[in-house]
């Protein structure tokens, strides 16, 4: 094998690529793919190459959660499969320190002639675990993929949701040093979801060092520490999610104005939203100044107050989910946000889960132009969505001034002298 796997403890690096590059080949016949195996013939042999990924350095630290984005295609998931062993690399070498699990791909991993159970034996002894151990942890396992009798059913005979479940439940429960997931909780439940978040947050905590590949931006920023933005097999940037999401939704957006057609516009992607998991949006309401917004009543900017009401069921066994609402505009960039466990705020709940509540700007900081609102329910951390709806409506601006841009920032302006000293 070209990755070289080792169980160095002296520093605290849990993984580094070296120079690492992987190619593919696509053959024109099967038999080219003979041919290219004898030297004396490779010559013979018709193929072309494509780039999965480009020659690259990396190194993450122990403890550390890095969300990799980009788009499909991008190279993600071969980045992690060369991380995880299940492929070789073209150049370079692979160090893993410690012990993995992955949930790459659905479908890999799993015997599909076997049985749940079985399945959960094979797959934790191939992580390491003895059969004594794995017999310790097994209801567990069982309980928390909550597939109940089918257990003892092929896994041939699963769903999607049915598989991800029992796969995540193995990788997790064998107390991994390094997590790999690879868009795998998407097809799981809303319900489902919110443990693994909440198991994903443990091992956090507990200082594993997870890779997380997702789509969904949101879970990037709230659980990583670190980001990649991968993009034609090569990382284009790497920092903070701060720094990293905002450049990476920029460019998602120039390439839906540009009609590239890679992307769906956020607003678009977002409306077809299903509800998910133990709370739900009941009715939202936006108003301009107490009034329904339309083309007798536009928000003017710098005086109108925005209030959007909004309200919800939720299981009243869980904690009480959080809200929140974006203000975006047209091609669906958010030019604010703002949710109800960051700002600290207690929502009141009935005994059957119900809640209502509203959130006012007052005098409206956004200048002249169209915009629209979307209401979201989350976790009460934040991390997992249950439901949202964007847009929920749209208001306009008006404005007296002739400013430019979208939002007017407090500013003072402030005469200087000649000799650079302010005048008082």
């Amino acid at each position: 094998m070209c990755s070289d796997v080792t169980a160095t403890r002296h520093d605290d690096t849990a993984i580094a690529l070296t120079n690492v590059s992987k190619t593919f080949y696509r053959y024109e016949r099967p038999l080219d793919r003979l041919l290219l195996q004898f030297k004396a013939l490779s010559a013979r042999a018709r193929f072309d190459t494509i780039s999965g990924l480009k020659p690259m350095d990396l190194t993450i630290r122990r403890g550390e959660v890095v969300g990799l984005v980009g788009r499909n295609g991008a190279g993600k998931s071969t980045l992690l499969q060369l991380v995880c062993n299940t492929l070789s690399p073209s150049t370079g070498t692979v160090t893993v320190n410690g012990k993995i699990a992955a949930l790459l791909e659905l479908g890999s991993g799993f015997n599909p002639e076997f049985t749940g159970r079985e399945n959960v034996f094979m797959s934790a002894a191939i992580a390491g675990l003895s059969r004594r151990q794995v017999q310790e942890k097994f209801d567990e396992i069982h309980a928390f993929s909550g597939i109940g009798d089918f257990i003892d059913q092929p896994v041939k005979t699963y769903s999607s949701g049915m598989y991800v479940r029992l796969a995540f439940a193995v990788a997790t429960s064998v107390e991994p040093d390094i997590l790999v997931v690879d868009e795998a909780l998407s097809v799981g439940d809303g319900a489902f979801a919110r443990k693994s978040f909440d198991r994903i947050m443990a091992l956090r905590d507990s200082g594993a060092t997870i890779l997380f590949c997702s789509h969904s931006l949101y879970q990037v920023e709230n659980l990583c520490d670190r980001a990649l933005w991968v993009e034609g097999g090569e990382i284009l940037a790497d920092d903070s999610p701060s720094i990293v999401i905002p450049r990476y939704e920029q460019f998602l957006l120039g390439e839906t104005e540009h009609g590239h057609g890679v992307r769906e516009s956020a607003a678009e992607e977002q409306r077809r939203a299903t509800p998910q998991g133990s709370a739900r949006l009941l009715s939202t309401q936006v108003l301009i100044d107490g009034k329904t917004p339309d083309a007798r009543y536009p928000a003017v900017s710098g005086e109108s107050t925005l209030e959007i009401e909004i309200r919800f069921a939720s299981d009243p066994a869980l904690p009480c989910p959080g809200v929140a609402v974006t203000v975006s505009t047209p091609a669906g960039q958010i030019v604010t946000s703002t949710g109800s466990w960051e700002e600290g705020v207690t929502i009141s709940r009935s005994d059957t889960g119900e809640g209502r509540l509203s959130v006012r700007f007052p005098a409206l900081a956004l200048l002249k132009g169209e915009y629209h609102v979307g209401a979201y329910l989350f976790c009460e951390r934040g991390l997992h969505s249950y439901e949202w709806v964007d847009p929920i409506s749209g208001f306009h601006v008006t404005q007296a001034s002739v400013a430019r841009g979208v939002v007017r920032l407090p500013h003072q302006w402030q005469p200087l002298s000649p000799e650079g000293e302010a005048d008082v």
